[in-house]
């Protein structure tokens, strides 16, 4: 299959995982209330912003439905008297700037839809949840053995995913959830090879995958059904949450932060990289690991969501390594995100920026050598180590694993060259992306460095010397041109011009007498024309050798003491009275 350029019907081309950022331009002021005009940019391309309006009653109400994520965000206080008043307006605006650069860099708010439909109404108007119920309606009608029994809403972090409680009508208390999504942006499969890929998950059987009951595709979404566990996720056990609980509520702000024991950190990560290079030897994609997408089974660990990259979806930590260049295989974004959950497993919380160069005290130092390894600068800058790499590392080397059951996953070799092509476009889109990052970090970086302080008082130094320089030279050309005028006018007095007609009289002043210089001979006659007949004839010498001669005589009989003596008053002294 070659590089779609026209998406399939039903893909999905906004990513949701590009962040968004907001700037309050103006505010404006209409009858009894304020409102603020607000620029809105996804991603780092201008090009790709707009323009909102909001008053504060719409900022409070925003505030009110995030209040499930037990934040304390900075949104300004209500003010009923005097809230007209240009202080104050000016004053609030810093304020809701502030609420804004909080929400939106907030990596678990960022991504909700409140704060997306908040920022991108136009984007997100759909009710995804009506959707989801319809196209499980239709799927009901061709299986009517399952039942929902309730919605689990926002379980999940993702907008167009959606979670239902399920059961089998003749096992009424067994629990299963059903997830649909819809096609994303990395979608690449065709229809045909995409139903097939979907369908063949129910038959993958691993040690630490989590067991599919029914998985079906279509050309704009996917339904998938596996066992609900009452137990949760890794990410549940972290954060001591209940599995039903909204995403928000559950993972935001934990009320005791505790990371795991040293045995459980080690077997679960052993766990993991085990089954990550499962799928990296079956050429299978996945790029979704995180803490949520583990499910515990007892004490282990199963992967989630095997379906997420067939489906196009974007990852969660996408906003994270699509700023590093050295990141763009999803074997690399694999490791990336295992060091997002091994420092979660460790400290009981995310990191609060990426890279991270300095740890927090860890239960061992060879969790801190692989967190080293994935999560430094140095890290981003040379790539990321390999599964194999870090299965070697002395924190996992020594795990024994008790599992027996053998892994099966058969897949057919013309659908292993589709996943393959599949895989290599989604790495092409990262790459791209990051590029554009790349390049706008650049242009950003040279902007602020030549609008610095420091920088300023270099150009103000520089176009003083320069302004200097140009005065000095500008100078010296001016005394030049000066100084040649006076030796042109100086020497045009010492020894004026005389005309040829006019010769110069005899010097009286000594015994030599030097004849004046012979008048100039006549010009001769103008030559005929040329013509063949007549040939030209030369022009007649003029006699000079007499006057010549005479010349030569007197300048070789002169004597020097036949001149005068004279005196010379000198006044270039000094006088002292």
């Amino acid at each position: 299959m070659a590089f779609m350029e026209k998406p399939p019907a039903g893909k999905v081309l906004l990513d949701d995982t590009v962040p968004l950022t907001a700037q309050i331009e103006a505010s404006q002021s209409l009858h009894s209330h304020t409102e603020y005009i607000i620029r809105v940019q996804r991603g780092v391309s201008a090009e790709n912003s707009w323009q909102i309006v909001r008053r504060y009653s719409d900022f409070d109400l925003l505030n009110n439905s995030l209040q499930i994520s037990t934040l304390s965000l900075p949104l300004p206080p209500k003010k009923l008297i005097g809230n007209m008043e240009r202080e104050f307006i000016a004053e609030r605006q810093k304020g809701l700037q502030a609420y804004l650069d909080a929400i939106t860099s907030h990596h678990i708010l960022s991504n909700c839809e409140l704060v997306k439909k908040f920022l991108d109404p136009n984007s997100y108007s759909v009710n995804y949840t009506e959707i989801a119920l319809q196209h499980v309606s239709m799927f009901f009608r061709s299986e009517p053995k399952w039942e929902v029994v309730e919605p689990l809403k926002d379980i999940g972090w993702r907008i167009r995913k959606k979670y239902f409680l399920m059961k089998i009508k003749n096992q009424p208390k067994e629990r299963l959830m059903l997830s649909w999504a819809d096609l994303g942006p990395d979608k690449y499969l065709s229809d045909k090879d995409l139903q097939y890929a979907v369908k063949l998950l129910s038959s993958c059987s691993h040690p630490y995958i989590y067991r599919i009951t029914f998985a079906t595709a279509n050309e704009s979404s996917a339904l998938v059904i596996r066992p609900f566990s009452e137990k949760g996720t890794l990410k549940d056990l972290i954060y001591k949450a209940k599995p039903k609980d909204p995403f928000l509520k559950k993972y935001c702000n934990p009320k005791k932060i505790q990371g795991l024991e040293l045995q459980q950190i080690k077997t679960y990560g052993r766990q993991i990289l085990e089954v990550l290079k499962f799928l990296h030897e079956k050429g299978f994609p996945y790029g979704h690991l995180h803490s949520a997408n583990v499910m515990l089974d007892g004490d282990t660990c199963k992967l989630l969501d095997l379906e997420n990259s067939l489906l196009g979806l974007p990852s969660f930590y996408r906003s994270y390594f699509s700023q590093f260049r050295k990141i763009n295989t999803l074997e690399g974004v694999d490791v990336h995100c295992f060091g997002h959950l091994l420092y979660e497993m460790t400290y009981g919380r995310p990191p609060d920026m990426i890279p991270v160069d300095n740890f927090p005290p860890a239960p061992s130092v060879f969790v801190v050598s692989v967190l080293e390894s994935i999560l430094t600068c140095e890290a981003m800058k040379n790539g990321m180590p390999t599964v194999s790499r870090l299965l070697q590392m002395p924190l996992f080397s020594d795990v024994l694993l008790t599992n027996s059951e053998k892994p099966q996953f058969k897949i057919p070799t013309k659908l292993k060259e589709a996943l393959k092509t599949s895989k290599e476009c989604i790495e092409k889109r990262l790459t791209e992306e990051q590029k554009l990052i790349h390049q706008h970090r650049r242009l950003t970086r040279a902007q602020s460095h030549h609008g610095s302080e420091e920088e300023k008082k270099k150009r103000k130094i520089l176009a003083r010397k320069k302004s200097k320089r140009s005065a000095y030279e500008s100078g010296e050309e001016h005394s030049a041109k000066y100084s040649n005028s006076n030796n042109s006018a100086g020497s045009g007095a010492s020894s004026p011009l005389t005309s040829p007609s006019s010769p110069t009289p005899p010097s009286t002043a000594g015994a030599l007498s030097i004849p004046p210089a012979p008048p100039p001979p006549p010009l001769p006659p103008a030559a005929p024309p040329l013509s063949a007949e007549v040939p030209t004839q030369p022009s007649p010498q003029p006699h000079v050798s007499a006057s010549r001669g005479a010349l030569l005589s007197s300048i070789q009989n002169f004597q020097k003491g036949t001149l005068k003596k004279t005196q010379t008053c000198d006044y270039s002294a000094p006088r002292i009275s």
